[in-house]
């Protein structure tokens, strides 16, 4: 039987995904994920990206590649994030020889503490003393300080019902403590994008040229009248200068915005008993938050209780290892990730205080990057300008020797230049009216408004994503979206509400026709259910002290099954404390279920588990009646069974299945060895089972039809059982029929199961696929971009990190969706709603629109006025389209 690995990626806690049934296909599972947040990064090499840089011939480069990743900056930052990391280890160190030095000196205890209002506002401890236990990690000052029950004493706080929600509290925390935020690098100003703006080479060989005609002008004409040409052309640079130089700061500003959106993080917290939702921002010392699998830690803190906590902490100590946190290692650091487990912590430090603080504080988010849509129109800028110079040179030299040569005439038939008889002055003059003739080309044929164009069209695209609740996190998905082929998306909270009900339930083998009548079933049976409901879950309730009603927190499917827990009379606080949690198996992605060892007052153990219904079901070998008894699972009463679970999924349910299973005090490992206990699975006692209710969301039959009819095919690859899946599909307009057949609707053990060209010769008949793992939604974009597919990929859990990462666009879901997921993706669709990915395809395609007019409209008078002017200029001498018309 496999064990528990926090090396994998795993989905937030939630029924919906269903897996392998059976062990050799776990292992095969296993054996080709990946490790935890090993996610290999979208962009290319920086040593790559400099050597394609030196072998790049590029006209005006301070223009052309204004957008481009700057090479030493990601070096300098690199150089900052270790000189941080290093300096942090060494003041750790410090901190830890000090501390070693004077632990014999004085004895600190929690006892002999005074409060003095006076000097820390009435709070037991300073920040300063927080700051360093943070750092130094060491837990022997924790526990001299009481461990967390006497720290959670000295910040007037409760490990259990956190601080509270006041207002005023909350502030006077910030003022002595400090705020969860960090100062930000100021981005250039204004003056800076003029002065780079000004940089430019035509306009500095335009402004040459103005200031030549300028001279001139008013030396062979009036000063009234000379300056006509000269200060129109510097009017026209100036007006290019200022233009360029506000559109690139109103993109940096932008820039600026959509980089606070992407880092104000919502974070639950527990305040007054309740669970709240609050900005990363918000948070102060003292604060309580509870922790799940693919959540990030908020702020520096200690863990007050958890079950399997696993931590990635390669953002700040840069090794790719996971750390087990427990009493005995109970120090979490800011800005890391937790890659299993779930668990609460207490925030002792924020802000500058903490080392992911010092880091964000001294990295600045500057945006370089280059879209492809822009490295390809760049290029042909490039090229248009390198025809449009060596034109120009060459129509200069055969100016040159017209007008040296007498061949070239006034307009009243004279020769201008006659050896011996023109002066030097005319002669340069002369000479100099020809070198302003050769500019002017150069000027014709370089499109300058097209990389320019490109900016202003994707920057307009942004802000009008942002508006339909889209977050762009990497500029070229803009683009790349409008190209998008396929979708491949999730089922629940992006084609359904996710706003799920009880509506059917089954308990005892009988059919309840009220899901809350509760007179059909023993107290037994009752008690059970209700001990499997409240203890197997990382949902909470919190019970209002007026009496008002319940609040439920947690999943869309943790809240139903706790909702339902509620109706059937269960009292959430009360049932948790009839029983004690001595062993936790959080839900797991691949095996689709999570368990619970929970001890009673008497000593017995009861292990419950919860998940895919069916694959419950097939380890359960008896199940209780409603009168309490125990009776076997024969062949006929698991045919039964399977009927019930189809009929419910048929019906678009997703169902879920509760068994139990008691065990002799005896079997249980002792406290100091039951990390390694993997529960019982097997020879279970089956509950009951629930059919939940997920709506789909208004208006997706629509814009799935509109995606077909544009071209775009959706596929939906949900972990939840077939039957569930196929109606589902049905509903939404995925699929045409509910008797859809391999392999337009086909399992994910299936799928798996076939070699890497029989996955390909199916990928794009696939339309539905069920009971898949991440790994099978990562196999499956593989195989689809090897058939030229440019593929978009929804996923909100930690395991979908490698498919949202390895897809040509990632939209992770800005609700419902873990940090790991959104950190790996490339658009945040900020309502979790398909439509909106529908509106994000739209956009996408207007920016190839756009851009495809305007060089149709750019390219046809640039190259309409080049041949015009070399002509005219070879044949006559003279253009007849100016610097200024130009």
């Amino acid at each position: 039987m496999e064990s528990r690995s926090p090396g994998k990626y795993q989905k937030r806690y939630d029924e919906e995904v269903g897996g392998p049934s059976t062990d050799n296909e776990i292992v095969a599972v296993a054996s080709t994920s990946q490790d935890a947040f090993d996610i290999p990064p979208k962009n290319v090499p920086v040593d790559r990206l400099r050597r394609w840089r030196q072998a790049a011939l590029v006209l005006n480069a301070s223009r052309r590649f204004r957008y481009t990743l700057d090479l030493k900056k990601e070096e300098e930052k690199d150089k900052i994030r270790r000189k941080i990391r290093a300096h942090a280890q060494v003041i750790r160190a410090a901190f830890l020889f000090k501390e070693a030095g004077e632990r014999e000196a004085v004895a600190v205890s929690v006892d002999s503490r005074t409060v003095d209002p006076s000097s820390n506002d009435g709070f037991s401890i300073s920040s300063e003393e927080l700051t360093s236990l943070s750092r130094e990690h060491n837990l022997s000052s924790l526990q001299e300080l009481g461990g967390i029950n006497g720290l959670s004493k000295l910040l007037k706080s409760n490990a259990e019902r956190g601080i509270s929600a006041d207002a005023t509290e909350l502030e006077r925390r910030k003022e002595l403590f400090g705020s969860n935020t960090y100062p930000r690098k100021k981005g250039k100003n204004y003056f800076l994008f003029l002065w780079e703006a000004s940089q430019d080479l035509t306009l500095i060989i335009l402004t040459v040229a103005a200031v030549i005609s300028l001279v001139l002008g008013m030396t062979t004409e009036s000063v009234s009248e000379g300056w006509y040409d000269g200060g129109s052309i510097l009017f026209a640079v100036l007006l290019v200068i200022f233009f360029t130089a506000t559109s690139d700061y109103r993109q940096s500003l932008q820039f600026q915005h959509l980089n606070e959106e992407k880092q104000n993080i919502k974070v639950e917290v527990i305040r007054g008993g309740r669970r709240v939702e609050a900005s990363i921002f918000d948070l102060v010392v003292g604060d309580v938050i509870p922790l799940k699998i693919g959540d990030q830690v908020p702020a520096d803190g200690v863990l007050i209780s958890g079950h399997s906590l696993a931590i990635d902490e390669s953002s700040m100590t840069g090794e790719s290892k996971i750390v087990n946190k427990n009493q005995n290692g109970p120090f979490l650091m800011s800005g890391c990730k937790v890659a299993d487990g779930y668990g609460t912590m207490m925030v002792t430090a924020v802000g500058l205080n903490t080392e992911w603080g010092l880091l964000m504080a001294n990295i600045s988010e500057d945006n370089g990057e280059e879209t492809p849509l822009q490295v390809r129109l760049n290029g042909v800028a490039t090229f248009i300008g390198m025809v449009g110079l060596t034109v120009a040179v060459t129509v200069l030299f055969v100016l040159w020797i017209r007008y040296f040569t007498g061949n070239t005439k006034n307009s009243d038939g004279t020769t201008q230049f006659v050896k011996g008889q023109t002066s030097v002055k005319q002669s340069f003059i002369g000479a100099i009216k020809i070198f302003t003739i050769a500019v002017t080309i150069v000027v014709v044929a370089v499109p300058e408004g097209l990389p320019l164009a490109v900016t202003l069209t994707l920057a307009y695209s942004m802000r009008k994503m942002m508006r339909d609740k889209a977050l762009v996190r990497r500029l070229s998905a803009c683009e790349t979206m409008g190209s998008a082929t396929t979708i491949c998306s999730d089922k629940t909270g992006t084609l359904t509400l996710n706003q799920m009900t009880v509506v059917e339930a089954y308990v005892g083998g009988t059919r309840l026709d009220d899901v809350s009548n509760t007179k059909m079933m023993s107290a037994t049976v009752s008690s059970l259910l209700m001990e499997g409901i409240s203890q197997n879950t990382t949902a909470n309730v919190f019970e209002p002290e007026d009496g008002g009603a319940d609040e439920v927190t947690g999943s869309p499917t943790e809240k139903a099954i706790l909702s339902w827990g509620i109706k059937l009379g269960m009292k959430f606080s009360e049932a948790r404390n009839r029983s004690s949690v001595i062993r936790v198996f959080p839900f797991n992605s691949e095996k689709k279920r999570g368990g619970v060892a929970v001890q009673l007052p008497d000593g017995k153990v009861h292990i419950h588990w919860k998940g895919a219904a069916e694959l419950v079901l097939s380890s359960c070998s008896s199940c209780l009646s409603l009168d309490g008894t125990i009776y076997p699972i024969n062949p006929d009463k698991l045919n039964e069974y399977k009927r019930h679970i189809e009929v419910m999924a048929e019906s678009s349910l997703r169902c879920v299945a509760f068994a139990y299973r008691p065990l002799n005090a005896e079997a249980v490992p002792k406290e100091e060895n039951r990390d390694n206990w993997v529960l019982p699975e097997e020879e279970l006692i089956l509950l009951g089972i629930v059919g939940i209710k997920d709506p789909c969301r208004p208006g997706v039959k629509d814009a799935v039809e509109l995606c077909t009819s544009a071209g775009v095919k959706v596929r939906m690859v949900t972990g939840d059982n077939i039957q569930t899946a196929k109606a589902i599909a049905f509903e939404c307009g995925i699929l045409d029929t509910r008797d859809a057949t391999e392999p337009v609707v086909i399992e994910g053990r299936v799928f798996r199961a076939l070699s890497e060209s029989e996955r390909e010769s199916i990928a794009e008949k696939i339309s539905v696929m069920g009971r898949s793992s991440p790994n099978d939604k990562l196999l499956l974009v593989q195989a689809l971009k090897r058939k030229g597919h440019v593929v978009a990929v929804t996923g909100d859990g930690t395991n979908d990190a490698p498919a949202l990462n390895d897809a040509d666009i990632g939209l992770a879901m800005g609700i419902s969706g873990t940090e790991v997921a959104k950190e790996s993706s490339d658009i945040i669709i900020l309502d979790d709603n398909f439509a909106s990915l529908v509106k994000v395809v739209r956009w996408g395609r207007s920016v190839y629109a756009n851009i495809q007019k305007f060089i149709q409209f750019q390219l046809t008078v640039n190259v309409a006025a080049l041949v015009i002017n070399v002509v005219a200029a070879v044949s006559s001498g003279e253009v007849p389209l100016t610097a200024v018309q130009e």
